[in-house]
């Protein structure tokens, strides 16, 4: 029988069989207290057990039809994240008999911070324009994440240049809500604008990527 080390890099290659673009695994415990949850005066995971698998998704501007949000359904691209999760997740018990779980999308639904778990998986850094820049990719990525009972080698994560050093600030520049008039990124001046769009009426909403789409970091 594998150890988990092994059945974690297993699980890995299997996310990408599966059509994730990036994958990468982070100690449950590590996600208590992390930096949003702190921003944000919330609890966020008090998971102390098992590891989160997270798995990204490319969301490219030549394929917008990914980011379109549904009330009551979420977006396309965060379907297909919930499939490749929950085909990872059977997969790992079915092939070692580990349990494992997709974790929700939406905090209150017991999920999780899920640029703080890219992160600390070492996919990614954290931008300022509070995205993960990925080697590749850019910000241009989403994300989910699968719970697995298995002990994760708590490694550091890995030392990355700033992806922003020298930037000249395409994400300020670009942002229509002047989310970065401090010289920090405002939650809730981006905030404001998604739920603008989401009390709209539209059937399908084309959410705000403007710092996103002009950011070079990382691509």
């Amino acid at each position: 029988m594998p150890n988990d080390p092994e059945i974690i890099r297993a699980a890995i290659r299997k996310a990408h069989e599966l059509g994730a673009d990036v994958a990468g695994t982070v100690p449950a415990k590590r996600l208590i207290g992390c930096p949003s949850a702190v921003a944000d005066g919330q609890k966020g995971s008090q998971t102390d057990r098992g590891a989160y698998i997270v798995l990204g998704l490319s969301h490219g501007p030549e394929h917008p039809e990914l980011d379109l949000w549904e009330p009551d359904r979420g977006t396309p691209g965060d379907r297909v994240l919930a499939r490749i999760g929950k085909d990872l997740a059977r997969w790992l018990q079915e092939e070692y008999g580990v349990r494992a779980r997709l974790i929700p999308y939406r905090l209150e639904d017991g999920g999780i911070y899920l640029k703080d778990a890219a992160s600390l998986a070492g996919i990614g850094r954290m931008g300022r324009n509070n995205l993960v820049l990925v080697p590749g990719y850019g910000p241009r990525i989403r994300f989910r994440a699968v719970w697995a009972d298995l002990d994760c080698p708590e490694e550091p994560s890995p030392v990355r240049e700033d992806p922003c050093a020298g930037c000249e600030q395409y994400c300020a520049r670009a942002c229509p809500m002047d989310a970065f008039a401090t010289g920090r990124f405002s939650r809730a001046r981006c905030l404001a604008r998604m739920d603008a769009d989401k009390n709209s009426g539209r059937e399908r909403i084309d959410h705000c990527r403007a710092c996103e789409l002009a950011c070079p970091g990382g691509g």
